[in-house]
């Protein structure tokens, strides 16, 4: 249970974008959907709610208590929207930041996506728009599978691995800042019910994956980190093999009613990493 304080903390009032539980398994398509379908199905539930400001709080959060942190992190990278360089000078220092942060043996980077609305309008630089929808990346169901296949593909034995304790935790980082269009709500891992989380399937090109969708629950409680910088990023479990800590930190992107309109797009990276932790001692 998160034992976060909440005195004297400013706070602005938004719009979240849940999903009516209707009982039948929703689904999102990532690319065209084949023709007379829908791009996603089930329900949208707008809904608002108080998102607190999490910097005064910053000493208090825990990746294993709330489910996010946010680190200092300066990115030496000359082209985001260049994926293979972010590949070779991102990934190994973002893996070594979320290594330290998380305490975790071994931290492997896996995929990234960076979203620019401006961009993806143009269909430009393989940009996404920013994910206005409440949601966590993984189920617990995807997060191990995920895992298995990931250590698969880079050569290793998934099964000694995968007997210790394994998170996959997301790196999100303003390409430029300050953020204040479109900036990232999280939700504390604490105030997450089990019956709140919808499996939900996530279809791709190549795959179709599993995400939870959240339904709406008014004991959620919301923060975020108003004005994020670019040497700044935010840590974000979104899978946890162990059951006693923090699991799942849902988010998502909202419009933010203190800032005022024609802020610049926000542009931000979010890499997804497999965490593994040193065995257990008795």
């Amino acid at each position: 249970m998160s034992t976060i304080s909440t005195i004297d903390i400013r706070d602005v009032t938004a719009t979240l974008n849940y999903l009516v539980p209707s009982g039948e398994r929703p689904a999102i398509h990532t690319v065209q959907p084949p023709e007379g379908a829908p791009w996603r199905t089930g329900a949208s539930l707008p809904q608002v709610v108080t998102i607190r400001d999490a910097r005064p709080l910053l000493s208090q959060l825990s990746l294993d208590r709330q489910g996010f942190t946010l680190i200092r992190h300066k990115a030496d990278v000359e082209n985001f929207y260049d994926p293979r360089e972010v590949r070779a000078s991102y990934y190994p220092k973002a893996a070594a930041a979320i290594r330290r942060a998380s305490g975790a043996a071994q931290v492997f980077v896996f995929d990234h996506n960076v979203r620019n609305a401006s961009k993806a309008l143009r269909n430009e630089d393989g940009a996404r728009e920013p994910a206005r929808s409440v949601h966590n990346d993984f189920t617990a169901a995807s997060g191990r599978r995920r895992a298995e296949d990931e250590l698969a593909a880079a050569g290793l034995d998934p099964r000694p691995l995968l007997r210790r304790r394994f998170a996959i935790i997301n790196l999100w980082q303003p390409i430029r800042g300050p953020v204040r269009d479109a900036p990232l709500a999280l939700c504390d891992a604490g105030s997450v019910a089990p019956e709140d989380l919808i499996a939900s399937d996530l279809i791709r090109r190549d795959r179709v994956g599993e995400i939870y969708q959240l339904a709406y629950n008014p004991a959620h409680r919301w923060f975020y980190f108003p004005d994020m910088r670019a040497d700044e990023a935010l840590l974000i479990k979104c899978f946890d093999s162990d059951g006693d800590v923090a699991r799942f930190a849902p988010h998502s992107a909202f419009d933010d009613p203190s800032v005022s309109p024609g802020a610049p797009p926000r542009e931000s990276i979010e890499l997804r990493s497999l965490a593994i932790f040193a065995p257990r001692t008795a």
